[in-house]
């Protein structure tokens, strides 16, 4: 018998166009191993989600920019055809923002946790956590927000370079301009360049001190604030390997306790009163061994199944046992489990699982379809944008080394300029 109640359906919603977003995945097979029934509110042309036996049922989601008013118009659609109550769960920022400010329209016909409605956009403002960290007691690398062409020089020397270049609302960069929602700046030239393009980013330019990557230097908590605000379901854990390297989304994450993250993370969300699924990022400082909170997705982090501790529960189901009023069980967490994603980190998906056990992003016993479907989907994918490039640039810089080993190291020595899916949104 399942802990969660299954008379109330789930809807999953991810405006953000990213085919190969495995967080979504991994919220249709938690809730559906659990007898949930799941709707997703994605684009899923061209993604492996499509083929997850335990989707009910696919609709197209708002498009990029939608305004509030068209957002809620297709989700009230939505919950015609569900004609029942429903959970409803963002996957990427734009839909927790979005969610967050239509709350009290959507009600009653979605379930949702109760906390102002501008704390999402907050939070995933990178500008604005600057001075959410500084209110907490929470640090947070220096950041300066430029004025001007040319304070942005004089801030990049400041700063001392290379710094971190990050475009305070990333969920507006429009696909197609040429820009990452973080750039590592080497120049003040470049820091000036960037500025100048303001208008197109849809947001302020933010530049922030370099913190250098090192082993176990970046960290990740995921947890959900309960009605009382207790952070349940999550925990602490920390990259092995990132895509892009050292500086994107965890491609090989382990579970590993940590004292001082587990008490950042739970002081931030008690100090806003913040209620529902968070994802923090965290980088250790090599000097100071403090630990900097880099940034805040109001919503479940691409890798939340990797803390799926002795009862199943995971911060989804967190999620879906607390709006419905079920008691959320009482497990022992799993440190050492681990979670890979076998497009961005193949050899290591192959080699032997840990003690503690392993899943995987795409594969798994009980539902095969995603995960046959992933490699063709994936070769498609990574080869329309070389030829893009080629076409763009008349040559892209190919590893060496046999055709074996290309889409493992594809991901880390070219993939970088190639795919070009923003970190933000995993």
């Amino acid at each position: 018998m399942s802990l969660l109640d299954t008379r109330v359906p789930a809807v999953l919603l991810r405006i953000d166009r990213n085919p190969f977003h495995h967080g979504t995945l991994g919220a249709v097979r938690s809730l559906g191993r659990a007898g949930i029934q799941v709707h997703l509110v994605a684009d899923s042309t061209g993604s492996p989600v499509r083929q997850s036996r335990f989707v009910r049922q696919i609709y197209p989601p708002p498009p990029p920019g939608a305004s509030l008013g068209d957002i809620a118009g297709a989700l009230r659609r939505i919950a015609t055809g569900v004609a029942r109550p429903a959970v409803l769960i963002p996957m990427d920022d734009a839909s927790g923002i979005a969610v967050g400010r239509l709350r009290e329209e959507l009600a009653p016909a979605y379930l949702l946790p109760q906390q102002p409605g501008t704390l999402p956009e907050r939070v995933a403002d990178k500008a604005e956590l600057a001075e959410v960290c500084a209110a907490a007691g929470v640090p947070h690398p220096e950041t300066v927000i430029p004025e001007s062409a040319e304070h942005a020089v004089r801030a990049a020397r400041g700063l001392g370079l290379p710094v971190i270049a990050k475009w305070s609302r990333p969920w507006l960069v429009p696909a197609g301009a040429g820009l990452r929602s973080t750039t590592v700046v080497r120049s003040a030239q470049e820091a000036r360049d960037l500025y100048l393009r303001t208008g197109e980013a849809g947001s302020r330019l933010l530049l922030q001190a370099f913190l250098p990557p090192g082993r176990d230097r970046d960290w990740f908590f995921h947890g959900y604030a309960d009605r009382s605000g207790a952070v349940r379901g999550g925990g602490a854990g920390v990259k092995t390997r990132a895509w892009p390297r050292a500086a994107g989304l965890t491609a090989v994450g382990r579970w590993t306790p940590n004292a001082q993250v587990q008490l950042l993370a739970e002081r931030l969300a008690g100090k806003l009163g913040y209620r529902g699924i968070f994802d923090l990022d965290f980088r250790r400082c090599g000097a100071t061994g403090r630990y900097h909170l880099l940034d805040f997705n109001p919503r479940p982090g691409a890798q939340f199944r990797l803390f799926t501790d002795s009862a199943g529960l995971d911060v989804v189901r967190a999620l879906h046992l607390d709006l419905t009023h079920r008691p959320l069980p009482d497990g022992t967490a799993l440190p050492g489990r681990e979670f890979v994603v076998e497009n961005y980190a193949p050899l290591t998906a192959l080699r032997p699982a840990p003690s503690a056990g392993r899943e995987l992003a795409w594969n798994a016993r009980d539902d095969r379809g995603p995960g046959q479907a992933l490699w063709g989907l994936w070769a498609r994918h990574v080869s329309g944008r070389l030829l893009d490039r080629v076409r763009g640039t008349g040559a892209v810089a190919l590893p060496t080394e046999p055709p074996h080993a290309l889409s493992h190291d594809l991901s880390e020595d070219v993939f970088d300029d190639v795919c070009d899916e923003k970190a933000s949104s995993c």
